[in-house]
This record gives structure tokens, C-alpha cells and sequence, in this order.
């Protein structure tokens, strides 16, 4: 049975900060596809209970960007896969802070400040509608092994 919760919980900032993997999705307001993509690396932050920051890295599209411009409606998705049984998403409005605006400089100093700005494309800001926990029983156990480091080793050589 889901549960949902208006706030990002301590217990669920433990959940979310334990995971190794988790999934962005957004739509377009008129036609097109709802795009889901998956995300590794440490580029999530959670400000208090109602802000996430997420970094973006340069990559395939970027309809993550043009989706939220349009109608700010975003996902999260976190599935436990070495633990208890877990689904868990966060409902939320986003912005894009774009490369060159204050807002993007400061979020980056403050908040990620072991990244170079070079491979960053952008930051998210993402307020917090509502949460959902659901059962996850059908998630398969699975184990972390190690970052991939292809992407961070291509963003690297942008100039």
C-alpha cells in the first residue's frame, strides 16, 4: 500500500542519501514523450524537507531542461536493491539555473563545490510536492559494484 508524505522525512534523507542509482522523469506539456532517465554520481542534494538540487552533466539530450521550461512538473525515483523492499518518489516543480546566472554560480560554490564548472551543463532546483513510498516487492536484489566513469572521463575533456 503507498503512503505519501508532504515532506522529505529524516528516515526518507537516509534512504535517499544510501542509494546508488536513481531515475529523472519529466514530460512535455503538449506532444512528445515522457523521458526517464537513469542517474549515478554524487549530483543530488536535499535542502531541508522540501528542496532537492540535482547537477546536471553534459550528455545525450537535454529534455530534462526543456521539459521543465515548459511546465516545471519532475520525478525522482529511488529503488532499494540491496535492502528492505523499497519504492520511493518525489513529486515536484523544477527550474533550470542556467550556466552564467548568479543563482547557478552560488548553488554551485555552495553546494558543489568538488565539481568542475567545465562539465557541469546545469543545476536544478526542485521544490518538493509530495513524496510516495510504495512496497517494492518487485524489485530485484541487486549489488553496487562501481561508478562508471566514462561520463566523467568525457566531460572532462570539454574545453
Amino acid at each position: 500500500m503507498a503512503a505519501f508524505f508532504d515532506t522529505i522525512t529524516p528516515e526518507i534523507r537516509e534512504f535517499i542519501c544510501n542509494q546508488h542509482l536513481f531515475f529523472v522523469g519529466t514530460a512535455p506539456s503538449e506532444a512528445g514523450e515522457v523521458s526517464v532517465s537513469p542517474k549515478g554520481y554524487d549530483t543530488l542534494r536535499i535542502l531541508g524537507e522540501s528542496k532537492i538540487l540535482y547537477l546536471d552533466y553534459y550528455g545525450s539530450g537535454n529534455e530534462t531542461a526543456n521539459h521543465l521550461n515548459q511546465n516545471k512538473k519532475i520525478t525522482f525515483m529511488w529503488c532499494s536493491f540491496e535492502d528492505e523492499p523499497l519504492i520511493l518518489r518525489v513529486y515536484g516543480r523544477g527550474k533550470v539555473l542556467d550556466k552564467g546566472t548568479e543563482e547557478y554560480s552560488s548553488n554551485l560554490n555552495e553546494h558543489f563545490s568538488g565539481f568542475e564548472e567545465r562539465i557541469v551543463r546545469q543545476i536544478f532546483e526542485i521544490d518538493v510536492v509530495s513524496v510516495q513510498k510504495s512496497c517494492g516487492w518487485g524489485v530485484p536484489f541487486m549489488k553496487f559494484e562501481k561508478e562508471r566513469t566514462k561520463l566523467d572521463d568525457m566531460s572532462k575533456k570539454r574545453r
